[in-house]
């Protein structure tokens, strides 16, 4: 989270989203047109990292649905109604938190009503004792 949207910040979370899971070799990242996601240092790191960018259609918010989707969730059962946080330091504390929630213990019917993470952790399980 910041105050800006300069290349940095995405930058900076793809980096540490690349330190978490060893590689994001073919991991593909699909974006607005925004100037921080169309820079050529954004570009390079994409290029260093393997990942494939995506944009969608210049004009259609069919593209962003998924994000926004998550976002709309995110304010909803974080602010519940409220127009806002009381500081900076609470809005991480519960982005964070809700994040944490979200992709360890909250279960998604997408996924079998499984937590992202058990979904994902089966099936590379899966994946590698098909692979063997």
């Amino acid at each position: 989270m910041a105050d800006h949207m300069r290349t940095e910040l995405v930058a900076d979370a793809l980096t540490a989203a690349a330190a978490e899971r060893d590689s994001l070799a073919g991991a593909v990242f699909h974006s607005d047109h925004g100037a921080q996601y169309s820079s050529r240092a954004y570009a390079g790191l994409c290029a260093r990292l393997g990942v494939i960018r995506s944009m969608g259609a210049v004009g259609t918010s069919a593209g962003n649905a998924l994000a926004e989707a998550i976002n709309a969730t995110l304010e909803r059962e974080t602010l519940v109604g409220a127009p806002g946080w009381d500081s900076t330091a609470a809005a991480r504390r519960a982005v964070f938190a809700w994040i944490t929630r979200y992709n360890t213990s909250r279960r998604h019917s997408t996924y079998g009503h499984l937590s992202p993470i058990t979904y994902e952790t089966s099936y590379t399980l899966t994946t590698l004792q098909q692979a063997a």
